[in-house]
């Protein structure tokens, strides 16, 4: 579950207020008294599409068990309650690990009914290592500059030199962050959330979590069961599967995805052009993945980025009509500047995204044991890549450094929990980072949770992208506490269907890219893409543009694309 470079509503420079607070420690641990805090200083720090945004920042110890010793900045967003009624806090986080939370504080506030957000203070907050927090982790910039090596080692001399590249990038964590990396992690960043719970005076918290969001929200309920209120978790991590097994079970879900993409583009056969057969069209994607391989496009687009460019289409179907476009230019016209532009959209990392993949490693290398032994990592990526090839390598050299890591491992926490409220939990059937497996393991690990579906959905992150049923369910949850109850006895819940398939777009003019065809068009879709160019001035992720598609566009930006 990794963050990857997301596409961002503009926003203005963040400015803080800070208090110290020594957190309480888990809540089995014998606890000291608490005792009064200064609240935290919120400055203003309004976007353009945020006028209301407000900062802080709050310092928390490095290690939570010696609260006396050397502390971390943790740095944080709010939307401030407007009603008379105030339910209290709603954290909000977007997974990764590694995903920057402030601005998601933003977008939660304005995409929840008006009434509903207007009761909350909703806290957004960059987790330890993260973004605007201090120290913010970046062990070895420019690790994933192009061209890499095919990612599919092709003999054992690049496979050794992939190793060696995944080696050098865990000593490199291990030289500049030997006396932070051993406290990286899902429980430390859970006692984090207590903190800043603390911090703002709320005896027991609400919470929504994306993704790995759900799984910090697990373990978090696990260690303070009873500073839990209401706790909404979209699109669910697996926690029997932490972190080896959960990645093999993302290499079959998205070359599962990744062949539902070709299909829709094998239906669209009459903009594309690329065939009415979806395995004839897989064919030729992978035909365009090995001449990348002896002339990059552009330079930059290789095997390895190749994945990467298209890879979020796994996460979010939206993005398939510009990847379709990309694919279609080079198969049929030989033009590789559209494939170009949406690697510099959908895949190329810059500085955040090595912040992000930093933390992201830190954070799962240290949480569970990965094998050591290069061996295992082999035949179990080659004996998947045979039935799922088109991302198992990469994401075994994305995971590599775990095989190396310079801190040894801890045991993941058993999240089985008796003692919470109603926890709603919403999941896609389809969905590839996070696959259906672990909502219903989650499920029944939670006694008295609710699991609504989006029947046969395949996005990743399902609330607030534009599903009125989910967002009727999610909004019920947040406004009165109510979770739906299957009235047949079933697991599941409550079910929504899935949203419609993406439509297809025109294709731009041979030798032009989407951003000159539209703006020598006047087309709104020019104008748009245009602004897609920018750069987020809190994050300095890239800035997303506001299409008919906005809200998910914009969600799944915050989300990151994570694997």
């Amino acid at each position: 579950m990794t963050p990857r470079a997301g596409m961002l509503i503009a926003a203005g420079a963040l400015v803080a207020g800070t208090v110290t607070v020594l957190p309480a420690g888990p809540a089995d641990a014998g606890e000291p008294t608490p005792r009064p805090l200064p609240r935290l200083a919120w400055t203003g720090c309004a976007t353009q599409a945020y006028p209301k945004l407000q900062c802080a920042t709050l310092k928390v110890p490095l290690d939570h068990d010696d609260p006396a010793g050397r502390s971390i900045t943790l740095a944080l967003t709010r939307v401030p309650h407007t009603a008379k009624t105030f339910q209290g806090p709603l954290l909000v986080n977007p997974g990764g690990p590694g995903g920057s939370g402030r601005t998601m504080a933003g977008y939660v506030a304005a995409s929840l009914p008006p009434k509903v957000a207007a009761e909350y203070d909703v806290i957004g907050f960059d987790p330890r290592g993260v973004g605007r927090s201090e120290p913010a982790l970046d062990c070895r910039p420019g690790h994933f500059a192009p061209v890499r090596p095919d990612s599919v080692p092709l003999g054992a001399d690049a496979e050794k030199a992939a190793v060696e590249r995944a080696q050098a990038f865990a000593e490199a964590c291990g030289k500049k962050y030997a006396d932070v990396l051993p406290y990286i992690d899902t429980v430390s960043t859970a006692r984090d959330v207590d903190a800043i719970r603390e911090a703002l005076g709320a005896p027991k918290v609400n919470y929504l979590g994306y993704s790995y969001g759900t799984y910090l929200g697990a373990v978090y309920a696990r260690l303070y069961p009873d500073r839990v209120r209401r706790m909404a978790l979209d699109s669910v991590v697996n926690p029997h599967g932490v972190w080896y097994e959960d990645n093999i079970a993302q290499d079959y879900a998205f070359d599962t995805r990744h062949k539902d993409f070709m299909a829709w583009v094998a239906r669209q056969n009459a903009v594309y052009k690329l065939g009415t057969d979806p395995a004839a069209v897989e064919a030729a994607w992978y035909r365009m993945r090995d001449a990348l391989r002896e002339a990059p496009a552009g330079g930059k687009v290789g095997p390895g980025e190749l994945e990467d460019t298209f890879l979020p289409g796994g996460y979010y179907n939206g993005y398939w009509p510009r990847l379709a476009s990309a694919f279609s230019s080079y198969v049929n016209d030989g033009d590789a500047a559209p494939l170009t532009e949406a690697y510099e959209k959908y895949g190329e990392a810059d500085a955040s995204a090595d912040n992000g993949y930093s933390v992201y490693t830190s954070v799962q290398c240290r949480d569970a044991a990965w094998p050591r032994d290069w061996n295992v990592w082999r035949k179990d990526s080659w004996d998947v890549h045979a039935k799922a090839p088109f991302s198992t390598w990469n994401n075994a050299w994305y995971n590599a450094p775990c095989a190396f890591w310079p801190v040894p491992a801890l045991t993941p926490p058993d999240v089985t929990n008796d003692q919470l409220p109603p926890v709603l939990i919403l999941q896609a059937t389809e969905d590839a980072a996070t696959p259906y497996e672990g909502a219903m393991a989650l499920h029944r690990l939670v006694r008295g949770s609710s699991l609504v579906v989006e029947e046969g959905g395949g996005n990743h992150g399902v609330t607030l992208g534009g599903n009125d049923c989910l967002d009727d369910h999610l909004a019920a949850y947040l406004a009165t506490g109510t979770v739906p109850r299957a009235k047949d006895g079933g697991e599941v819940d409550a079910v929504c269907e899935a949203l419609p398939e993406p439509e297809p777009e025109p294709l731009a003019p041979a030798g032009k890219t989407e951003k000159k065809a539209g703006k020598e068009a006047g087309t709104e879709a020019g104008k748009e893409t245009g602004k897609e160019t920018g750069k987020d001035a809190a994050s300095g992720k890239r800035v997303g543009a506001l299409r008919p598609e906005a809200t998910a566009v914009t969600l799944h930006g915050l989300l990151g694309h994570v694997r």
